[in-house]
């Protein structure tokens, strides 16, 4: 499955837009993370619990989107678009979302 986030490939000419996709995922930071983060943003530098969080939710964004595309007949997924949101009462949660729109080339 190509997923890409241009409206097109070069070459390979749609032959049908099958519709939007998407996948959403919901993680929520723990105790632990809180920690570190806490001490990397006192000490500076990067947070590599919280990095390891966000790519892990994109990837099952992704797949979850890539799912959605595969049980309509997809080739690709074009205009990919990721969406990234803090939610929950104190903002514990992140959200992760990807879009696109499904097509057959």
């Amino acid at each position: 499955m190509i997923i890409t986030t241009t409206s097109s490939l070069d070459g390979r000419p749609v032959r049908d837009y099958l519709g939007l996709v998407g996948g959403e995922v919901i993680v929520g930071a723990n105790v632990i993370k809180d920690v570190f983060a806490s001490v990397t943003d006192f000490l500076g530098g990067r947070s590599g619990a919280y990095e390891s969080s966000i790519q892990e939710a994109r990837a099952q964004a992704m797949a979850e989107m890539e799912a959605s595309a595969r049980r309509l007949g997809a080739d690709a997924i074009l205009a990919v678009d990721f969406d990234y949101e803090v939610i929950g009462k104190s903002g514990s949660m992140l959200m992760v979302c990807a879009c696109g729109t499904a097509v057959k080339l």
